[in-house]
């Protein structure tokens, strides 16, 4: 099984609260500052991957098998280990904007 297919369903899910947290912002008013958020969050992950992935990789810290990688490279990391911060950024920014107090407070005064 390639580290892509493992993905997809953890991508799934999060696309799937990162919608629905999307709607939950636009209706109280908050679909920019909650996507500025998201794009903001996966940028520093992304960096952050990138760099520090790189070094372990280099300090032959772990390595990934080439028969689970599609081949494609970023430095020395394969572009599936991108899909762990995306992931995780679309799940966590879902879940804050649907159990966010600053939410049910603004759907209160409503």
């Amino acid at each position: 099984m390639t580290y892509s297919l493992m993905s997809v369903p953890f991508s799934i899910v999060a696309i799937g609260i990162f919608a629905v947290g999307g709607v939950r912002a636009h209706r109280t008013g908050c679909g920019g500052r909650y996507l500025a958020s998201w794009a903001i969050t996966v940028s520093a992950l992304v960096v952050l991957t990138l760099i520090f992935d790189n070094i372990m990789m280099a300090a032959r810290f772990f390595d990934y098998g080439t028969s689970q990688i599609s081949g494609l490279r970023i430095g020395l990391i394969p572009i599936e280990d991108l899909l762990y911060p995306l992931a995780g950024s679309l799940f966590i920014a879902g879940l804050r904007s649907l159990i966010s107090r600053e939410r049910r407070d603004r759907d209160a005064d409503i």
